[in-house]
């Protein structure tokens, strides 16, 4: 099961401001080879990552150091085709998008050699720095970026690496991970713009200025390791101060000395419940560590019509409680829903089928950690031709169908003069009905009226004369 695409970088700084504004250099090294014309959302990569790269600059401080370095956008094979398109300077914001604007992706991708001119920048002006990789796809230069960071960061050279992969498949971080952990960084997956906003955005407050967390976080689910977020508030408010992504991993956050209320997500494809501490207290810069345990079991719905898999709306509530915990649509498909343990009712409403009493409810599901609980709900129904024709042709008509032992309308639709709804088509529960055709237009006035019995998978058709 794959994590939700929430795209939020690991460590995202909220409310203490004490720390927020960076005041050493940050490097942006962008991706600007030729498979940044790829496509996403109806657009390029390129014209994506440009214009999330901008605003996310537009929104820094004045005063906030930056600099530009692009990769593979002048010769097509050339592996050393990196430039220092913006020099690292305060008020440099209108440059780099400005330099965003023209560049054109072209060539390959060189992340160790890139990497490299920015170390190497670092290294003559003894600056501490924050560095930011963009990049769509992997070294295709046979260089090895996080041998270059190690090197780098043993020889003493202070900075901090993010890196963001753009559209990569699960199989081609591994060394994206590795070079971002050598350079006291994280790596971020985004998938569509919406993912790049958000990391970039956050990304540019977790500089190398930002103290070193004090707290470790793991999330779990029946034993083994999830994709979770954990969220801190101000102690009996609902003031965000930070918030720590795990990807299956042990994430690290900062907070300062204080008391703090917890909330927990578990983020891969399910409706467990978030889990809550509160009063948690931190003494200093001592390190923690925590572990949180989500304990879900499954609810596996499959709705069946004369024995065949059918679209249904479904909905799933603790016992006794108004409230929807999970809820989805079958499109004929088993449906399966992963809750807390507990007592649980689901309710099926079926599409396209008509008839009284259709909405149907199961009680009584009792969910145990690790445990899948299945249910079938069937319907059996027939289906009514009901049309209305005249010496002149067909007849535009309403048609009502009730209930014979409720005495509730079920539907009511009109015939129309196409031959492709007239007659119309009625998939009804089995039973006993009632049909009033009344003639519309021309017609007005005239009315017909007659019984049928619905039998599981018979066609009846029926077609009065006015």
């Amino acid at each position: 099961m794959k994590p939700l695409r929430l795209f939020l970088i690991p460590v995202i700084w909220l409310g203490i401001t004490s720390f927020l504004l960076a005041q050493s250099p940050i490097y942006f090294i962008y991706d600007a080879s030729g498979s940044m014309w790829g496509q996403l959302e109806g657009s390029t990569k390129m014209e994506i990552a440009r214009d999330v790269l901008s605003k996310t600059v537009q929104n820094l401080p004045e005063e906030q150091k930056l600099g530009l370095v692009a990769y593979g956008h002048r010769k097509k094979g050339d592996c050393e085709d990196v430039e220092f398109l913006v020099e690292v300077d305060s008020g440099n914001k209108d440059k780099v998008t400005g330099a965003l604007n023209g560049i054109k992706p072209l060539g390959k991708t060189p992340l160790a050699f890139s990497a490299l001119q920015v170390i190497d920048q670092l290294r003559k002006s003894k600056e501490k720095a924050t560095i930011i990789l963009i990049t769509d796809g992997v070294e295709s230069c046979g260089g090895n970026l996080c041998e270059v960071i190690k090197a780098a960061r043993k020889e003493g050279i202070p900075f901090k690496l993010h890196i963001v992969g753009f559209g990569l498949k699960d199989d081609e971080t591994d060394a994206l991970k590795c070079a971002a952990k050598a350079g006291d960084g994280s790596y971020f997956d985004a998938q569509d713009s919406e993912g790049l906003s958000d990391v970039l955005n956050q990304v540019t407050t977790n500089t190398v200025d930002a103290p070193p967390g004090n707290l470790l976080f793991y999330t779990s689910k029946n034993g083994k390791g999830i994709d979770g977020m954990i969220q801190a508030y101000t102690a009996g408010t609902r003031k965000k101060i930070a918030a720590v992504r795990t990807y299956r991993d042990t994430a690290k956050m900062y907070l300062p000395v204080g008391t703090y209320d917890l909330e927990i997500l578990a983020l891969e494809n399910t409706d467990l419940a978030p889990l809550y501490e509160s009063d948690f207290k931190v003494g200093g810069e001592k390190e923690y560590f925590k572990s949180f345990s989500f304990d879900g079991g499954k609810i596996s719905v499959k709705v069946l019509n004369n024995g065949e898999g059918w679209d249904a709306l479904v909905k799933v509530f603790p016992k006794g409680n108004k409230k929807t915990v999970a809820g989805g649509r079958t499109y004929g498909e088993e449906e399966v829903f992963e809750v807390n343990p507990g007592e649980y009712e689901v309710t099926v409403e079926p599409m396209v089928i008509e008839g009284d009493n259709l909405l149907k409810r199961t009680s009584d599901i009792r969910v145990s950690a690790a445990k899948n609980e299945t249910y079938t709900i069937e319907y059996e129904t027939g289906i009514l031709m009901a049309g209305a024709n005249s010496s002149s042709g067909l007849v535009d008509a309403l048609v009502k169908i009730t209930d014979k032992n409720t005495g509730k309308v079920v539907s009511t639709r009109r015939t129309y003069t196409s031959s492709s709804s007239n007659p119309k088509k009625f998939i009804l529960v089995m039973g006993e009905y009632s049909v009033r055709v009344e003639g519309l237009k021309d017609f007005g006035g005239k009315v017909e009226t007659y019984d049928v019995s619905i039998q599981k998978e018979k066609t009846i058709e029926k077609t009065v004369n006015f």
